[in-house]
């Protein structure tokens, strides 16, 4: 079975982000996949730094990193701040691809030659795009194959039900593609 970890780079309650990570996972394990949903608030995770790095890797960062490194492949959905991605994920990314034990400075355990997908709801009319352009090249950079299929969710307020579905059939359709295609491409490379 491929396993897919599900990182949404909001804790915030009531996030848009959220809502599109959970449409997300729900559509990755209609496609016959595993998720793991993960909650980067349940992660210690302190801003990275080289220093803090070589004084006492956080034990949290050991565990996300294996987690990561546990999947066939990860679908990040991230709001945009100020024309990029979430500092909380980008801090999570980072600290994951840190080598650990013997492993040399560009091992990239966690993310080398993993699939990745990615998605973004936004208030803005551009729903998260400029982001995920930022996205897009920090995870190509650690040696991810990303997807071309993307989801962007633009005026995201009025975007989703109260059952938490997309109003909208496109957004909704592109959710399921990009599953679909992760799983694909997953199944593909572990073969």
């Amino acid at each position: 079975m491929i396993n897919i970890a599900v990182i949404v780079g909001s804790t915030r309650s009531g996030s848009y982000n959220r809502a599109l990570g959970e449409l997300a996972a729900t559509s990755v394990e209609g496609h016959g996949a595993s998720v793991t949903r993960v909650d980067l608030a349940a992660f210690d995770l302190p801003l990275y730094s080289a220093a803090l790095e070589a004084d006492a890797f956080p034990p949290d960062a050991l565990k996300l990193k294996a987690l990561f490194a546990a999947q066939d492949g990860l679908l990040f959905v991230s709001p945009e701040y100020n024309g990029s991605l979430s500092p909380l994920l980008k801090n999570a990314i980072d600290w994951a691809s840190r080598p650990t034990g013997d492993e040399g400075l560009v091992a990239l355990t966690a993310y080398r030659g993993k699939v990745a997908a990615i998605m973004s709801a936004s208030i803005s009319p551009f729903g998260g795009l400029r982001g995920l352009m930022h996205l897009r090249q920090i995870l190509s950079t650690i040696q991810m194959i990303v997807i071309p299929e993307q989801v962007v969710v633009p005026n995201a307020h009025a975007a989703f039900a109260e059952d938490g579905s997309l109003k909208e059939p496109l957004p909704a359709s592109l959710v399921e593609m990009t599953a679909a295609r992760l799983i694909a491409v997953a199944a593909a490379l572990s073969a």
